[in-house]
């Protein structure tokens, strides 16, 4: 057996081949997102001013990044809760007396 040992830092040249290169870092592609593009969902209108104004708040979130679409929404919900507790607010109509046209 031999006592020899390579001086620190340096590499047999029977095994040079052997030892493999630290990989290379690899390149960060550079991401360029799309812009903002409307999703192309078709609101209908309900007939109601107060909830059509609401839906038409939606097309706001077509222009804007993936962040800024909760606060569209979140308006939005607020809005239409208002419209539904508006609606509740209002006195029920009189019903009408049941005739009978049987003579």
């Amino acid at each position: 057996m031999s006592d020899w040992m390579p001086e620190p830092g340096t590499v047999r040249e029977d095994v040079a081949d052997d030892v493999a290169a630290p990989p290379a870092a690899p390149e960060t592609p550079s991401f360029d997102p799309a812009p903002p593009a409307p999703i192309g969902v078709a609101r209908t209108p309900t007939g109601h001013a107060g909830v059509d104004a609401r839906l038409e708040r939606l097309a706001d979130a077509d222009h804007l990044p993936a962040d800024g679409h909760t606060e569209v929404y979140e308006d939005v919900h607020r809005g239409l809760r208002d419209q539904l507790t508006e609606l509740d607010a209002r006195p029920a109509p009189a019903p009408t007396p049941a005739h009978d046209n049987r003579s």
